[in-house]
């Protein structure tokens, strides 16, 4: 399975590829950061980040996207800002075709360090043994969007079996 990873930011926007199976080690094939200024008129930085999105969709052509679902901060600004960039991400993989998944951070953090807690060095040390790399990936927001895609391959296709299995039992069906 490639999944392309997606820790959303207005102003940097990180972006991870691996492919990999459940239970097995995953492999890196790219990662970015498509960065946008500040001092441009949000509509263009959406629309930079929406085709820098869609351009490594197209190619990369992966099976599915994961991006880090926004949460509360005490920085309404920051916040608005990574909900804006979550959701141009999302559109990226639906205007592909693609099943968009979302995590929490602390999903992610459990999925790749067996902690919800794990700290950023914690998790840039374990992106870059998981995917044995030389060094970790830089900036964070790269070591980040990594982190997503391997979360979404160990855990992405469980929770998908698990909710068509819940879909198929509301309609009474077992398909």
């Amino acid at each position: 399975m490639r999944v392309l990873g997606v820790d959303p930011g207005l102003t940097r926007c990180g972006v991870g590829v691996v492919e990999g199976v459940p239970g097995r080690s995953c492999t890196l094939v790219a990662y970015y950061v498509v960065y946008t200024d500040p001092a441009d008129d949000l509509a263009l930085r959406l629309l930079h980040l929406d085709r820098s999105l869609g351009k490594l969709v197209a190619e990369h052509q992966p099976e599915s996207v994961a991006v880090e679902r926004v949460f509360s901060q005490h920085n309404v600004r920051t916040v608005m800002g990574t909900a804006q960039a979550s959701g141009i991400a999302v559109l990226a993989g639906a205007r592909a075709g693609l099943p968009v998944q979302t995590y929490t951070p602390s999903e992610v953090k459990a999925a790749v360090t067996g902690s919800g807690q794990a700290d950023k060095a914690q998790m840039a040390a374990m992106v870059t043994r998981l995917l044995r790399l030389a060094e970790p990936p830089k900036p964070a927001d790269a070591a980040d969007a990594l982190a997503l895609a391997i979360c979404h391959v160990w855990r992405g296709g469980t929770r998908s079996k698990l909710a068509a299995a819940a879909d198929r039992a509301r309609r009474g069906g077992t398909r």
